[in-house]
């Protein structure tokens, strides 16, 4: 999950509040990347940096650029209890602590750990498409049908919570990665929606970590409820809360766009033929997936001192968003940035961050969307995208689809 103000003080730029341009930003990046590559917006009251070697350069310094947004100079305390918990999470915190939290669940995410998951999560993907095709007959919505249910089911039961409260889960998603609107009313309602959702959800895991340290069992809500850092010190409430929070969102929302965003470029490209029986070219495929249509678009950084980037002057305490989706169709870093080339090859793109704070569940991501879209392709023929006018998700960050029908015909058929 990438680092934004959960509180939606990142909203769209004016170049991006249509829902057209925020479906395809990547000629306006171009042109940011040319004439302004670091530029301040007065309406947002924010820098934006759009070149790969301004963001990469930001987010591999975290003494000059904090995650923290309590740094920030126009920072506003929570006022209700609950509210500012999402504070608390390795997400908006520096080294050292971040590095203490992270320490907690890190072993967990490693590849070598989550190789033992990989047929429960064939098993998963494989029961979410005979649904689908059981139930639809040629047609089906690939986010609601496979790319949301497939990583939603995996953190659930990854942290031990019931994975038949998914649409919970969605609805506390959806609402903590909701952009601010410029409408007063709507942006109040997005803020309201918000707070109500982190209340929810601390009472909901504030239970289970209770239940947890009575009753330990093996899975990541015991492990951050009985942790122990390397000073003897437990995680305080606030900080197992958020960490709950954090997984929950972060372990579904993500994947769910790059297995959605994968289709599409897939479909769009005419790939599916090729990818099939090839997980071996599935791999820098979905590696490209993540530079071409990043799943998280922007990240937010706070100045901790005052710096000069590309002749600008920033103070401390400005916020600083760094354009991963920008810097990942940077033509002085990729060649035939805006192609999609599903065998790129070297591929060292931003989809998932940098530095310190490179994402955590990257490596459980990738695990997901290779089985879920090998198991889709090696299931289905002739995929092709449905006619339908694409809504982009409800985030000024995070960049996927609403929804996503298919048409196709059933492998052997």
């Amino acid at each position: 999950m990438s680092s934004a103000d959960p509180r939606g003080i990142q909203a769209f730029p004016d170049e991006l509040r249509g829902r057209e341009s925020w479906l395809e930003p990547f000629d306006w990046y171009r042109e940011m990347r040319d004439e302004r590559p670091v530029r301040y917006d007065p309406e947002r009251r924010s820098w934006d940096a759009f070149r790969y070697e301004d963001v990469k350069a930001i987010l591999d310094d975290d003494e000059t650029f904090s995650v923290d947004p309590r740094n920030a100079d126009d920072f506003v305390e929570p006022e209700r209890p609950g509210e500012g918990l999402i504070f608390d999470t390795m997400l908006f915190q520096d080294p050292p602590r971040h590095d203490d939290l992270r320490s907690v669940v890190e072993e967990a995410f490693r590849p070598r750990a989550l190789g033992d998951l990989e047929p429960r999560i064939r098993e998963l993907a494989t029961d979410l498409l005979d649904d689908a095709v059981g139930r639809d007959g040629g047609e089906m919505d690939v986010v609601t049908d496979l790319a949301y249910p497939l990583p939603v089911t995996v953190i659930a039961e990854l942290l031990g919570v019931p994975a038949d409260d998914r649409d919970r889960f969605k609805a506390w998603s959806d609402a903590l990665v909701a952009a601010a609107s410029d409408d007063d009313e709507e942006s109040a309602a997005v803020a309201e929606r918000q707070q109500e959702a982190q209340q929810e959800m601390a009472f909901y895991f504030l239970e289970l970590i209770e239940e947890r340290r009575e009753d330990p069992r093996d899975d990541l809500v015991t492990r951050i409820a009985t942790a122990e850092l390397d000073d003897g010190e437990r995680l305080s409430r606030e900080e197992a809360l958020g960490m709950c929070i954090l997984l929950l969102v972060a372990g579904n929302i993500t994947t769910t766009n790059l297995i959605t965003n994968a289709v599409r470029c897939f479909a769009n490209h005419d790939l599916f033929d090729s990818l099939r029986g090839d997980d071996a070219a599935l791999k820098p495929a979905l590696e490209e997936v993540l530079r071409y249509r990043s799943p998280v678009q922007a990240m937010t950084r706070i100045a901790t001192t005052d710096v000069t980037m590309r002749g600008e002057s920033i103070e401390a305490g400005d916020r600083i968003v760094v354009w991963l989706g920008s810097a990942n169709r940077d033509e002085r870093r990729f060649d035939d940035a805006d192609a999609f080339v599903p065998d790129r090859s070297p591929n060292q793109h931003l989809g998932f961050g940098h530095g310190t704070h490179y994402c955590l569940g990257a490596p459980l991501a990738r695990l997901e969307a290779s089985v879920a879209l090998s198991a889709l392709v090696d299931r289905l023929d002739d995929v092709r995208l449905a006619d339908t006018e694409l809504r982009p998700t409800r985030s000024s960050f995070i960049y996927g689809v609403e929804s996503l029908p298919i048409r196709y015909e059933v492998g052997g058929e």
